[in-house]
């Protein structure tokens, strides 16, 4: 009882032992506590993670347990230094760090529900050969987080007795000249807003611009990166991108062809009625393509032109080309055998003799 009565009245850093045992013991309640009430909360969302659908939940319980050890540490020793008379020093120092962590472990919650969230959004969205693409989603979310980290610094600092009002005044001027000096940055970063929202294109889109043309492999928040054909690394900014017209040939659903073949003016008019049948017959046996029309265009300089048009049910350019080329060595093997000659540029001079 002695040693008790010794231990209540001994004191540490202005506390008496009755106060830093209750402190103490308030530190492990709450940290006891956390750890039960977080197991029982994530068992209980797994349990009707398993019976609903969507994955929101599972999203819900990626957020949860992002929230480590040091949270549930300066949560207890925040709560507990209330109880000790050096609250005055000890609680500003936990409270900074609570703070600090507590808008650490929201910036991470709100990064796992934002990018998850734009992956289901992405995949509920895109077809098939579409690839996902969340790189506007870490950008959302590193901006949310930079103005929560500016709100916790001025809440620390109003709470430390500094005034914010001025400090916020000095923000905004400085935010303005900062806004002036960077326009060019800040007018890339709305237009990769555009670009996400509008979807002009999207990662895996082959695009042409101007005379660039290549795949897109990454939207930025400032530019935009492009495989070309030729293999390098096309960059653009945002802003040029918004303000140019941009071929998109991943929209595109079926591909428009148009090429011209000629044949001699000593091609009878039997065979030119022909002409138009042959190719008609030779696209009856071509897969992936749709005859549109064959016609006997015009009278060239040295040849009798032919018209024809027909579609691709398929985007990738190399089935066109293959298409095309299919046709072309059909037509060839089909002139021979109807003994029909292509035409050349030629040109035949008659000289008449004059009699004396």
């Amino acid at each position: 009882m002695a040693f008790y009565n010794q231990y209540l009245n001994w004191t540490l850093l202005g506390s008496s032992g009755l106060q830093w045992a209750e402190a103490i013991g308030i530190f492990l309640i709450i940290i006891f506590g956390v750890l039960i009430l977080k197991a029982v909360i994530m068992g209980w969302l797994k349990v009707i993670a398993k019976k609903t659908k969507n994955d929101f939940d599972d999203a819900l319980l990626d957020a949860i347990d992002e929230i480590k050890w040091p949270f549930y540490v300066l949560i207890a020793l925040f709560s507990a230094a209330g109880y000790l008379s050096v609250n005055n020093i000890l609680d500003k120092i936990t409270f900074i760090l609570t703070i600090l962590v507590v808008v650490f472990y929201i910036g991470k919650i709100l990064r796992v529900i934002i990018v998850h969230g734009a992956r289901l959004l992405g995949e509920k969205n895109k077809s098939k050969d579409e690839v996902p693409d969340d790189t506007m989603a870490h950008v959302l979310s590193t901006i949310i987080q930079i103005f929560i980290w500016v709100g916790a610094i001025l809440f620390i600092l109003s709470n430390l007795g500094f005034n914010v009002g001025t400090a916020l005044a000095g923000v905004g001027i400085g935010g303005i000249a900062i806004a002036f000096a960077l326009q060019n940055v800040l007018s890339d970063i709305f237009a990769s807003f555009s670009i996400y929202f509008d979807k002009p294109f999207k990662k895996g889109d082959y695009i042409v611009i101007g005379t660039d043309m290549g795949v897109v492999e990454r939207i930025g928040i400032k530019s935009t990166r492009i495989k070309t054909l030729q293999g390098q690394e096309l960059v653009v900014s945002n802003k040029e991108l918004t303000e140019t017209r941009v071929n998109n040939f991943k929209k595109m659903e079926r591909r428009r062809a148009v090429f011209t073949l000629g044949v001699t003016y000593d091609t009878s008019v039997k065979k030119l009625e022909k002409i138009p049948k042959i190719i008609a017959k030779i696209f009856e046996r071509v897969d992936n393509a749709d005859l549109d029309r064959a016609h006997f265009k015009s009278y060239g300089d040295f040849s009798l032109n032919y018209e024809i048009v027909y579609y691709v049910n398929a985007p990738d350019y190399a089935i066109y080309m293959d298409i095309q080329q299919d046709v072309n060595l059909e037509i060839k093997r089909t002139f021979e055998k109807e003994k029909i000659e292509f035409a050349y540029p030629t040109q035949t001079l008659f000289i008449e003799k004059l009699k004396k």
